[in-house]
């Protein structure tokens, strides 16, 4: 299951980290689980800063990493790889500093082979319900 996050945001990123963590303790079970966070602002997601962030949401390391790299490549893979939205916001349109990029909300089943099998709004219950289903039945399934 991948999301894509920024660790100063104060808008969705946390909830979505929340919910992230919920979905690490509801099928952490499976040792095949992964969850990846892509940091959409690589300059200030340090590799020290997202372990800061990852321990904040009680990220079990095995299963939930959070990755940082080259910000045309992190926008590459969420844009063309992924087919979700994402960019800078212009210093001068953000009204906070925590407004730095603007990307989806949505998080992303991907089977073993790095086949997306479904994207699920985060703000959604029934979505995160319908994720977590699908999540099992993924894991369960044989190769």
């Amino acid at each position: 299951i991948a999301d894509f996050i920024f660790t100063r945001c104060a808008g969705v990123c946390p909830l979505m980290s929340a919910k992230m963590r919920t979905l690490q303790e509801k099928l952490g079970a499976h040792p095949d689980l992964r969850l990846v966070s892509f940091s959409v602002d690589p300059a200030r997601d340090t590799p020290e800063v997202l372990s800061q962030y990852a321990e904040r949401y009680q990220a079990d390391p095995l299963k939930w990493l959070f990755l940082t790299g080259d910000k045309e490549q992190i926008y590459r893979l969420s844009a063309q790889h992924f087919h979700l939205g994402v960019a800078e916001i212009p210093q001068e349109e953000r009204e906070a500093l925590d407004q730095a990029v603007q990307h989806s909300s949505k998080f992303v089943l991907v089977d073993k082979r790095g086949k997306i099998r479904g994207y699920y709004d985060s703000e959604s219950k029934a979505a995160l319900e319908k994720l977590a289903k699908d999540a099992e039945r993924l894991l369960g399934a044989k190769s």
